[in-house]
Order: structure tokens, then sequence, then C-alpha cells
């Protein structure tokens, strides 16, 4: 006689742990078989699209670093800037053109490293964490020496950046750049070739190419599932169209590719900002832009590629020094939608495995 069993109801959340911020999983299981998974968002919502209409264009610099996805705030400020820049015709020198592009790519290594860290964790393995923050905390010493912030930096300008980059600056980031690549096969013989960590992700949360295209997924995410789009090479800004980069695919759509995607992206970052420091020209790092800044009426929608995705803007200006709307379209919204397709199917012991692959940050989420 067999035995009879009943669906359950299981809350996961909206801890912190393991859910990578306020999140709440409303899972469906029967016995360890997931039948349905739906997340429940909002916990973290701070309203900065409406936010953002009630202060001037520069002091959204500061408010899109804390409102945004927190973990990448140079991509928050340089999709914003990219949008006024447009509407507003404003030019920015090639200098800074450089600088921004350094920057960003090591938000994007920063990003990764974070992410490196906590999947780790969340599958058992601590050391990996102690080693991402190892590598993580010196780009937090750039940043601090050349923004004066570790984690908002407020350093992108309507026109430009901040301030210049520090004497030795340029050295220090090319030593960080050779260092980095040394200790990355560490990582490989650390989790690649591990044994445990393939048995926990290999085959694991699958996410075909025509359910990522549906879900709206982007990033590493969608790149795992064999979908070769990144914004730097379909619509090219500040200078990627003149550095040489690879966008690292995968056909597996698991959480392994999703791993692999993100450990190559990172040894392209490092090739981008070698090229962007060897090109590096001199001259003006700010155009000439009034802080009270009136942007005339129009409308425009600037894209970018953050290490989650593709991240937009869209921005209507009335001609005053406020944006009369903003629509803010977060890669992490949209990756974080297709656990709904990742999870069916699998044992209850995976669904923190297939969360930790999507690296969702809530504020980006939520917004």
């Amino acid at each position: 006689m067999a035995l009879r069993t009943e669906e359950l109801l299981l809350n996961m959340g909206p801890q912190h742990p393991s859910t990578h911020g306020v999140l709440r999983l409303v899972v469906t299981l029967d016995g360890e078989n997931v039948i349905d998974v739906q997340p429940d968002i909002g916990y973290l919502h701070s309203s900065v699209e409406r936010m953002m209409e009630y202060r001037t264009y520069l002091q959204n610099i500061a408010l899109v670093d804390r409102g945004m996805d927190y973990l990448s705030a140079m991509a928050n400020e340089e999709v914003w800037c990219l949008a006024t820049e447009r509407l507003a015709k404003v030019e920015v020198p090639e200098r800074a053109r450089y600088i921004r592009t350094i920057m960003l790519e090591l938000q994007r290594i920063s990003s990764h490293l974070i992410w490196l860290g906590t999947f780790g964790i969340d599958l058992g393995a601590v050391t990996a964490f102690l080693w991402a923050m190892r590598e993580r905390e010196r780009i937090m010493d750039l940043f601090e020496s050349a923004t004066g912030g570790r984690l908002h930096h407020v350093y992108f300008r309507i026109g430009g950046v901040y301030e210049d980059l520090p004497d030795g600056w340029t050295e220090r980031c090319a030593e960080f750049c050779e260092y980095f690549l040394e200790r990355l096969p560490e990582y490989d013989e650390l989790l690649t070739g591990n044994p445990i960590f393939l048995a926990r992700t290999q085959g694991i949360g699958i996410l075909s190419q025509d359910k990522a295209v549906a879900m709206g997924a982007s990033g590493p995410v969608a790149r795992a599932s064999g979908i070769a789009y990144d914004v730097r090479k379909a619509h090219p800004y500040e200078v990627y169209d003149r550095v040489q980069f690879d966008i690292p695919v995968r056909q597996e759509g698991d959480c392994f590719a999703r791993y692999l995607v993100r450990m190559e992206e990172m040894r392209q970052s490092v090739r981008i900002i070698r090229q962007c420091l060897e090109a590096l020209p001199a001259g003006e790092i700010r155009s000439k832009v009034a802080v009270t800044l009136k942007v005339p009426k129009g409308e425009v929608y600037a894209r970018t590629e953050s290490p989650r995705g593709d991240l937009g803007i869209y921005l209507v200006g009335d001609g005053s020094d406020r944006p009369y709307r903003v629509k803010i379209r977060a890669p992490a919204f949209s990756n974080l939608y297709a656990l709904t397709e990742m999870m069916r199917g699998w044992k209850v012991a995976d669904v923190i495995a297939i969360l930790g692959s999507i690296d969702i940050v809530l504020s980006d989420v939520d917004r």
C-alpha cells in the first residue's frame, strides 16, 4: 500500500542568510521535490524612482548609489550619467571615458567576488569566501584612494568624473591585475574541479535558452544559457568599442555554467582594464556643467551592462533641473523571476544553490 502524501507549503525567508537579502520564497513541496516556487518581493522597496523626481540631476548620483544595486555603485552612476548626458547633449572628455571604463570593470570584478564568496558559503566552501574577500579588499583600497569611498563613491559626474586619479594609482591598478590573474587558478583548484561543488551545481537549476529569453533574463544568467548578448558589445558606451574582449557563453544553463561564465568575465575585465591603462590619455576629466543643470524637454533610454545584466534607465526631462520621470530596468528583477523555471523538479536542498547562482541584490529587485 502506497503512502499518502500531501503538498507542503514552505516559507523560506525573509531572513537574510542564504536568501541574499530580505527575500521570501514560497516553495510548494511534494516530499523533498519542488513543485512550484513563488518569490515574494518588496521588503526592501525604497521608492527610489519617485525620490529621483524630487532631486536635481546632480543629487541623484548619490541616490542611485544607495537606492539601486548597492554592490555596483559605479554601474548605477554610469547609467544615470549616460542618460542625462545624452538628453542634455553633454560631451565627456576622453580621459574621463577611459577612467569610467576602468572603474566599471573593477566594479564588475568586485561584485563577482562578492557573489563567488557568498555562493561558496551557500554550498559549504568557507575558504572561497575568505579568498574572495581578500582580493576584493584590494579593489576597495583602489576605490577609496581615487573616490574617497569604499562602497558608495559618488565619483561619476555628468560630463566626466569628480577628480583625476591620484599619483601612482594606475601603477597600483596594474599591479592588482597581475596579482589577481595569479589568484584565479587557485579558485579553479578549490572549486572548479571539486567533486562536491560539481555535484551541487552541475546539471542543477537548468534554464533553457528559450525560457531565458521568455523571462527577460540577461547578464551571466542569460549567457550561461547560450545567449551571446552583452550591452558592451551590442550598444557600446564609454570606450568599449575600442578595447578587445570576449563574451563568455555556455550552453548548459545550469548553476555550474553560471559559475564558469562569471569566472571568465573577471578574466575579461582584467583584459579590458589593462588595455585602458595602456591607452589612458592625458587631458581634462570633466566638462563644464552647471550644478543646477537644466535638461531640455525630451526622453531617452540608456542601457549598460552591470555585473547582473542589462541595466537601463528611461528618463524624461521637462526643461527644469529635476527629471520629470525616471524608470529603472533592473536586471536582477527579471533574473529573479527566472527562478520559477529553474527550481521546478529539483530537491529542496537545491533551492539555495539555484538562488545563489543568480546573484541577486534585493535593492536592485525592489527599488
